[in-house]
């Protein structure tokens, strides 16, 4: 499956659906696409990973960086990701300031 994304923002609300793979290929061109948040307004940055099959360290690497650059008050949400993509979410500690959820509630 080709690595993709797709932005929305909305409202202080940047949604992203994330499809492929997050990898050392495809992070450091959507870490720039991320870049372009920090000039808005975000207070909750949604990840859609149904469709995320992998997440290596460089894909943690840019969820990292999207949190530092929106601040302490910006939620990130983590939703419908598959179970090898949340073993390595857990496991890297980032479901500490991530919310996890099936489903996004707004």
């Amino acid at each position: 499956m080709e690595s993709s994304y797709s932005m929305e923002c909305k409202d202080g609300t940047a949604k992203i659906v994330l499809t492929g793979r997050l990898d050392a290929a495809s992070a450091p061109k959507f870490q720039e696409k991320l870049r372009e948040l920090s000039a808005q307004k975000i207070s909750n940055l949604v990840f859609f990973a149904k469709d995320l099959e992998y997440i290596s360290s460089a894909g943690l690497r840019v969820i990292i960086f999207a949190k530092q650059k929106l601040g302490a008050d910006a939620k990130l949400y983590l939703i419908g990701a598959p179970a090898a993509v949340l073993n390595v979410i857990k496991m890297s500690g980032l479901d500490n300031f991530m919310i996890v959820q099936d489903q996004y509630p707004g």
